[in-house]
Order: structure tokens, then sequence, then C-alpha cells
């Protein structure tokens, strides 16, 4: 018998290994199972709200070793808006959020609340949205649940409810990884049941929901969850544990403040006991260590109300509505930024709203659903543009400044709440949009600060791509192949664009501008801001 490949006879042997090869190749497409990493784990640990420029020794030299002895990605972004939940679940998931669904900390969903912005990630609203959307309340699948699908389990450990974005699922039945999966989301545990060895191990005292400024209890609670309670047993193929602070620290005293540096410092020793853990554990040179932030911050200059500048001007906008009509208008603040809604879409409404927003003092970048002159479209953002996926009317980034507050850390922001010289984030400030990502382990590079830019999105692809796992459908982020020892001749495409939109209103004369960075097709925003002034036509 003859075999033939490409014209050509085949000896029966090699036409064997052939068979073997493609059967091989076929069954690791079907798995969704790569080429991996040297690892035997992953972890990622969040330091959330942590900017870059406190990354030393002095504050942090547990971080700071990491990132001397590894990569410090020195040109890191988050994604717009840039908050602690649209952050958390692109963390997840590797997506902008008009791929996740998830736009906001809070949002206008008329089939979840009529009169009013809802939180996103409380557990009413996550099970809500999942039964309104079949399943899908983050559109896409999360690296923890495609890992669990590769038949490894997963803990997930947070502070904050934002670890509840990354797994929750709550019916644990399907296959022993999910099985024995574990989510901690402030103090909540997927399943039920796991709350009571974390309690042990925590002295027998339920977990610290008392957020203090610095908020050293509950971060010390959940990384004791973690790397001495779900750790005992075994470490996992991945691990992640997301921290308060200096977060909530940063909001109530501002950034760069006493009470913020020594937030920082306890965030630094709950790494160090992680990592203190996996030495004890004999797994350090198995483990690849992500250190990240969801987002960077800024101080409040003065605070803004969005609502009130639009009812000076007859338009009826309220950040709570009690009977809404066609043409009212639902303002959600954001710190620094604000979704704007418009009740039924009224076009007039929308082109008052826009005059009125291009002549405050306060705005900084207009984005906008329909089209409209001297602001960008929604999709610049990669928001969604269809009323039915949830898209706003309006997301406004407030205006900033590069003035130092009264600690000498730059970065101002008029901020839609919150008071002089605290902190906040939300906008597309340059003191935002840059944050923390260092990375450190047998997979990574050594002594490398990188200026290639890269993203939170590309968290999840790059873990998933060390632990051997293909995603299902293609992710807006890249694997972070410059820190990857894997690939030493990586030489990465940049291109740097400026966006720019003017409108002239009578006397004055609106701008706003909004400069993005492509890295081999993955988009990444810089900073964006916008003014208005008085100019003759």
């Amino acid at each position: 018998m003859k075999f033939i490949s490409n014209g050509k006879p085949v000896h029966p042997d090699r036409t064997l290994l052939l068979l073997v090869a493609i059967l091989t190749s076929w069954l690791s497409l079907s798995l969704n199972i790569a080429a991996k990493g040297q690892a035997d784990h992953v972890v990622v640990v969040v330091f959330d709200g942590m900017r870059p420029d406190f990354v030393t020794p002095q504050y942090c030299p547990n971080l700071y070793s990491l990132a001397t002895n590894g990569v410090f990605f020195r040109n890191n972004h988050c994604v717009f808006v840039s908050t602690t939940i649209v952050n958390g679940t692109a963390l997840a998931t590797g997506t902008h959020p008009g791929r996740s669904g998830i736009l906001a900390n809070s949002d206008y969903r008329q089939e979840l609340a009529f009169t009013s912005s809802i939180a996103s990630e409380t557990l009413d609203t996550v099970r809500r949205g999942d039964i309104a959307s079949v399943g899908r309340y983050i559109a896409v699948d999360t690296a923890a649940e495609m890992i669990q699908d590769a038949g490894f389990h997963t803990y997930i450990c947070g502070t904050k409810g934002v670890a509840l974005l990354h797994d929750r699922d709550v019916r644990r039945i399907d296959t022993e990884a999910h099985k024995n999966s574990i989510v901690l989301a402030r103090g909540l545990t997927l399943p039920r049941a796991a709350s009571e060895s974390m309690v042990k191990i925590n002295d027998d005292k339920p977990f610290p929901d008392d957020f203090k400024t610095p908020n050293i209890a509950s971060d010390g609670w959940t990384t004791k969850a973690l790397v001495r309670g779900l750790w005992k047993k075994g470490i996992p193929k991945y691990s992640l544990l997301w921290l308060s602070d200096p977060d909530v620290t940063q909001h109530a005293k501002g950034v760069g403040a006493p009470e913020s540096l020594t937030a920082i410092e306890a965030s630094d020793k709950n790494l160090g006991e992680l990592l203190k853990v996996l030495d004890e554990k004999k797994a350090r040179d198995k483990t690849d260590i992500f250190v990240v932030s969801d987002h960077g911050f800024s101080t409040i200059s003065r605070g803004a109300d969005i609502a009130k500048a639009l009812r000076a001007n007859q338009i009826n906008a309220h950040s709570k509505l009690e009977n809404p009509e066609r043409g009212d208008v639902l303002v959600v603040g954001l710190g620094g930024a604000a979704l704007i809604y418009v009740i039924e879409r009224d076009e007039r409404t929308i082109h008052q709203v826009a005059e009125v927003l291009q002549v405050c003092d306060f705005t900084g970048v207009i984005f906008s659903r329909l089209p409209i002159e001297g602001t960008f479209p929604l999709d610049t953002i990669r928001y969604p543009t269809d009323p039915a996926n949830g898209a706003p009317d309006f997301v406004i980034s407030m205006r900033w400044s590069h003035d130092r507050n009264e600690h000498g850390a730059p970065g101002m922001l008029i901020a839609t709440g919150g008071s002089r010289n605290t902190g906040t984030h939300g906008s597309l400030s340059r003191f935002e949009m840059n944050n923390t990502l260092v990375a450190s382990g047998p997979d990574i590079k050594q002594g490398l600060v990188s200026e290639t830019p890269s993203g939170n999105i590309d968290v999840a692809p790059t873990v998933l791509h060390l632990l051997g796992i293909v995603p299902k459908e293609k992710v807006d982020g890249r694997i972070l192949k410059e820190a990857i020892k894997s690939h030493p001749d990586f030489v990465p495409e940049v291109k740097e664009r400026r966006l720019e939109a003017t409108r002239q209103l009578g006397f004055m004369h609106w701008s706003q501008y909004l400069n993005l960075v492509e890295v081999d097709g993955t988009l990444y925003f810089n900073e964006g801001n916008g003014r208005s002034e008085f100019k003759s036509p």
C-alpha cells in the first residue's frame, strides 16, 4: 500500500507518525492547551490604586525587589474609565468594557433599576445581571473560568467585592476543578461553606468589614485566608490576591499623605508574607508572580456638580430620577468621570447636554453615542454604542492638571464628588491611566525596565499563555512577550496617535484631545483632556 502526501509516497511508519502528530494537534486545540511556561503556578497580586512612581525601596521593598530582579512595566496602562470595577474586569478577561459589558463602578441598567444607577460588583447586581442576561452579566469568559475549564482549580481572594467578578459561579458541581475552586470577596465566600476555614485561620475572627485608613486589618485577614488557609493543602495553578490599599486610604487622605504611605507599606508586607509562604513551600522558583494595580490616582482640586450645571441651563438632570420621563437626564458620577443617560434617548436633549458640557470648566473629554461636533465617538474608548447593550449617551472624563498637591505628588483633578486634597480616579489623567505592573518568576526576564506600552488587558492573556491555555475567543489584550524568556527577540510594532476635536459655540471655543498608542494592534490610552476659552469666531 502506498501513502501519498503532497504528491510524494510516504513510508507507512512515517504516515503513522504523521497521523499521531495530527491527532495530538487536534487534541491540543480541542482542550485549549498550548505550549506552557516553566512555572507550576501563577499568582496575581493587586495593590488597588498603586501609582508606579511610589514603587520605591523606602515604601515597598518587597515590590521594589521584584521589580528590580524581574520586569518593571514602566509604561503600563489601565483601561478607561480608570476605576476599580472596569479594570478588575479587564484584568479578569483581557477585554475593554465594550466586550466585557462592565462599563463602570456604577451604571444605569433599566432592567435592574429604573430610577437610579446601581453598584456593578454587589452580589445582588451580579446575580440579577446573570438572570437578565442568561448567565452573561460579564459577556466573555474570565481567566479563572478558562483555567477551571482546562481542569485546574483556582483561588480568588479579595478584600473588595471586585474579586467576585473573576469567578462568580455559585454552582460548583461540573468538575473537580470547579468544585475545588474558591472565591473570597469582601468576606463573602463561594461556596459558602469555605468561610469556616478562613475564619478559623484568622484566630476565629470574622472578616473586618469596617474599612479603616489604612485598611490593615481587612487586607491582612484576606492575605492570611489565602496563604495560610487555602494554600495549606497546596498552591493551585492560579491564585489572585486583591488588596484594598493604598486605594482606600488614598481616597480618604490623598496621594502621598503619611497615612497613604503607611497603606503602601502594609500592602507590601502582605506581599512579603505571600512570598514567605512560597519560600516555605519551596515553590518560589516554580511560581510566576504579577503585581498590578487597577488604576493610578489623582488629588481632588475641587468638586463639580454636573447635574446642577445642566439644571442651570433648563435641563432636568439629577443623580436619581423620581418619575423619569422623556428628556430627563441621569448623571452617574464616577469621581474622575461620569456617565450621562438621556431618558428615551431624546436627541434634542442630547445635543443640549453636549453644548453645556463644552463650555463648563470641569469638562475634560467628551465621548458621545451620537455624532456631535467637538466630541469623540463612544467606540473610540471601546465602549458599546448600542443602547440595547447598555451604551450611555455620554462618557465624560473630568479635567485634570499636572499641579502638585500638599504632599508634593503631581496630578490634580476636578472630581464629581469628594473633598479638596482627598483622592480619586476615573479620568484620562496620565496619573490615573499609568498604573503599576511588575512581573517576576522562572518564565520572566530579569532586570528589565520595559518602556514598551502594556496594559491591564494584557495580564489575563499572559497568565493563560504561561499556563498553556488558549482563550476560547479572541481577547483585546496581548501576550507580554517582551517580558518572557522564551521570546528573547520580540520587537513590537509601536504606533502613537493623537485625536483632536474642536467646536465654536458663540464666543467660546472648545477643544479636546486623546493620545493613544498601539502595540501590535493592541490599543492603550495615554491621556486626554480638554478646555474651553474665550475666542472670537
